[in-house]
């Protein structure tokens, strides 16, 4: 992590308000650094739904990848993994305090009521600097994130996780870190396991289910983003998804501390 202070002058600030897209890691990458493993198709069938599954060594530069059609260039509304955005918006806009359990659950109606306060015209500033998705927050501005009108691929959620954990979003230091900090987290002396986990209803009706986050072992962090589909419009993002993620991830040999 950088020493830099965790408040910049303002002209450092204004500096960041610039276009800054998200990241398309896989895209951007040689085939060289991108191994696909189909092999993870067993955890999504057994769980009895469709999804792809994505994960950045970054020590390395390497990625592991199920579904990379899927991952790559297929978009889904993002559910509540947009209170990540949102988040960052209300702590360095003061709407938000140091009191980051906003991020611990998928609290819409919390949600909606901080985009009211931000307002359609700042939170469209910071969706277009940050690149994020398409951009797109029409409809209804306490729920825009859930209407099927913004969309984001695997491969951009991947990169912005990365550089939420890097500190290298257009925000202040030290609200990245509480926006981190507000993330579920999983402790042990083997591993840390730190995400965000969403459900939303995508075209069709489907479920669409994220979790995205990073696991860190030996202080090496690894991002990782799962997606899932369901045609059962309730899924338990939880209950379905992460024993997926955890079989996806005992298999490529974490939680021993190893790693």
């Amino acid at each position: 992590m950088s020493s830099e202070s965790p408040v910049r002058r303002k002209s450092d600030f204004r500096s960041w308000l610039v276009f800054f897209p998200l990241v398309l890691l896989v895209a951007a990458c040689s085939q060289n650094n991108v191994t696909v493993d189909n092999s993870f198709k067993k955890y999504f069938d057994s769980a009895g739904v469709n999804g792809s599954f994505g994960l950045f060594d970054n020590g390395q530069g390497k990625f592991t990848i199920y579904n990379l059609n899927r991952f790559r260039d297929s978009t889904y509304l993002p559910a509540g993994t947009f209170d990540i955005v949102q988040g960052l918006i209300g702590v360095q806009t003061g709407l938000v305090k140091d009191d980051s359990s906003l991020l611990k659950t998928d609290r819409e109606n919390g949600f909606g009521l901080l985009a009211q306060r931000i307002g359609k015209d700042t939170l469209k500033k910071w969706v277009d600097s940050l690149g994020y998705g398409n951009k797109n927050i029409s409809g209804p501005i306490d729920s825009f994130w859930l209407n099927n009108h913004l969309k984001i691929t695997s491969d951009e959620q991947l990169g912005l996780i990365k550089k939420l954990y890097f500190d290298q979003l257009p925000f202040y230091q030290h609200t990245q870190l509480l926006v981190r900090q507000a993330l579920l987290t999983e402790k042990n002396t083997n591993y840390q396991l730190i995400y965000k986990a969403a459900r939303g209803i995508g075209d069709g009706g489907h479920a669409i289910g994220w979790i995205m986050g990073w696991v860190e072992e030996n202080k090496h962090p690894y991002f990782f983003v799962l997606n899932l589909e369901s045609v059962n419009a309730d899924l338990d993002v939880l209950h379905t998804g992460l024993p997926v993620l955890k079989s996806i991830l005992e298999q490529m040999g974490f939680f021993q501390g190893k790693k």
